[in-house]
């Protein structure tokens, strides 16, 4: 008979360039189908809901894929598990739906990214901040980022070289605020989460290096706004780098992947 899996991916992406198989480079879609192939013999591509770049992080990336096996849900997880490297882990693993998509079951997605500014560098935080030597105002920032809520041409927040045709994309919310971090500094790190319907190739990345160009005093908050309208990549900051950058959460139409056997994890 076979099953449709959604699987829940974590993974640290130090290691790794992106998740999108490429040839001669390690990647986490790979890594899942060498362990897919040495579970049940059979060579499956499966397919990720967010192509996160080289060096970025997830805790909670979907992916999906159909094996003809009928192995249950959590024999797949332990399987899969035994034969991943330990820097990604499958979190859980549930039947799906026989045309379960991850990529347009996709309702919204969340994103954080982690700055540190504080007057000691980060060590055990390092590989996952974006270190910043001077203190940001993150109120100027939160002011900057409602510029960006809604649906808009975010032609300026792309990398040039994408395919996408469609620039369209809604943002829902973008929240920043000091954390502690991984440092156990008090207020050592800013966070920026931002949660949308989709996001273009470097999207997050550049809204969070316009957002530090705010941050810093080199513009006001009201040049977000004119970014926005230019419509043009350099109008707007330098793209952050990758580490800081986590794939936080996927939020899930429940259509999409009502158990079509009865049965789930």
């Amino acid at each position: 008979m076979g099953r449709t899996l959604l699987l829940r991916l974590a993974y640290e992406g130090g290691r790794f360039s992106g998740w999108q198989s490429q040839p001669g480079r390690r990647t986490v879609q790979g890594v899942l189908a060498e362990a897919i192939t040495a579970v049940s013999g059979e060579q499956i591509l499966p397919k990720g809901a967010s192509r996160t770049d080289a060096g970025v992080h997830a805790v909670d990336q979907l992916v999906g894929f159909t094996s003809t096996k009928d192995h249950a849900p959590q024999v797949w997880l332990k399987a899969l598990n035994a034969n991943l490297p330990e820097d990604v882990v499958v979190l859980s693993a549930v039947e799906a739906p026989e045309d379960f998509d991850p990529v347009s079951a996709a309702v919204t997605k969340r994103y954080r990214y982690r700055i540190h500014d504080a007057a000691s560098r980060p060590v055990l935080a390092r590989p996952f901040v974006w270190r910043w030597k001077t203190p940001l105002d993150t109120a100027a920032m939160q002011a900057a980022a409602e510029h960006l809520i809604g649906e808009h041409d975010f032609s300026s927040f792309e990398n040039p070289s994408s395919p996408r045709q469609s620039k369209i994309r809604r943002i829902d919310a973008i929240d920043i605020g000091r954390r502690q971090g991984g440092d156990e500094v008090p207020g050592a790190e800013v966070w920026i989460e931002v949660e949308g319907n989709g996001f273009l190739y470097n999207m997050v990345r550049i809204i969070v290096g316009t957002l530090v160009m705010v941050g810093c005093g080199k513009r006001s908050p009201e040049w977000t706004g004119e970014v926005v309208a230019a419509c043009h990549r350099p109008a707007a900051g330098p793209t952050a780098p990758p580490q800081g950058l986590m794939l936080l959460r996927i939020n899930v139409a429940p259509e999409a992947i009502a158990v079509c056997h009865g049965s789930s994890a």
